[in-house]
């Protein structure tokens, strides 16, 4: 198929260009840093339950002796009840019956129509001095905007041709309320959060892989607002958190 063809070359040059220029196309991993944020706090605080919101049967971690795992989504999937001990199906912006010393989540809260109410139901799921760490794509990235005008219906048609290794995965409504670094700490510190430490990354041009012009644009974007700290277009963001101890 000729559109195919077409797709798979410009793709092929976009990963040419990020394997021979990674400072100038490669996308330092936002996941790494996540991962990293956890793991310390786990150390840390040793924490005898962890809830991952908006995990279902993808987690970030993997259950251990050393804590309940539980897992939240608004729906469910077989394998949910063996990779976590205990499994809630629900929206996170309603009040979870469960108690928590750590909660996160990964390309969740963009598809949350009200994150005030997520951001009020997990400060009363955590206990006194619990944390929280969230990677969250930010709202004024092109990607995000572009995703915004196409919709979830014409998304989803169009993911098998432009992006073929996320069928299953994304295509879900998103919403982006507050979600940008700035309006997200504002929201959380509202909710009575402490420490909110959020970490801007700036490479999502991948997505646009698929028309090489296109990604060059973005790509160009990507790194001046990198140099000059423009948030706002930032391509997402790691946010942590504190639930104060009285």
């Amino acid at each position: 198929m000729i559109l195919n063809r077409f797709i798979g070359w410009n793709r092929n040059a976009a990963a040419w260009l990020e394997h021979h220029f990674p400072r100038v196309f490669g996308a330092p991993s936002y996941k790494a840093e996540l991962e990293r944020r956890i793991a310390e706090d786990v150390a840390r605080l040793k924490p005898s339950a962890i809830l991952e919101v908006g995990g279902i049967d993808r987690p970030l971690m993997e259950r251990s002796a050393d804590f309940t795992y539980i897992g939240l989504d608004i729906e469910e999937k077989p394998d949910c009840y063996r990779i976590y001990d205990q499994f809630v199906v629900q929206s996170i912006e309603r009040p979870v019956d469960v108690e928590a010393d750590m909660l996160i989540s990964i390309t969740l809260m963009e598809h949350v129509p009200d994150n005030k109410a997520a951001a009020r139901s997990m400060f009363l799921a955590l206990r006194p001095g619990g944390v929280m760490h969230h990677y969250i794509p930010s709202k004024w990235h092109p990607y995000s905007v572009a995703l915004r005008i196409v919709g979830p219906v014409m998304q989803k048609w169009l993911i098998p041709y432009l992006r073929p290794e996320a069928v299953g995965v994304t295509g879900y409504p998103a919403f982006f309320d507050h979600c940008s670094p700035a309006d997200m700490t504002k929201l959380f510190r509202r909710q009575g959060f402490e420490q909110v430490d959020a970490k801007s990354f700036y490479r999502a041009s991948d997505y646009f892989a698929f028309f090489l012009p296109a990604y060059l644009s973005v790509a160009l974007f990507e790194n001046l607002c990198a140099a000059l700290n423009w948030r706002i277009f930032c391509s997402g963001f790691v946010i942590s958190a504190t639930k104060p101890t009285q």
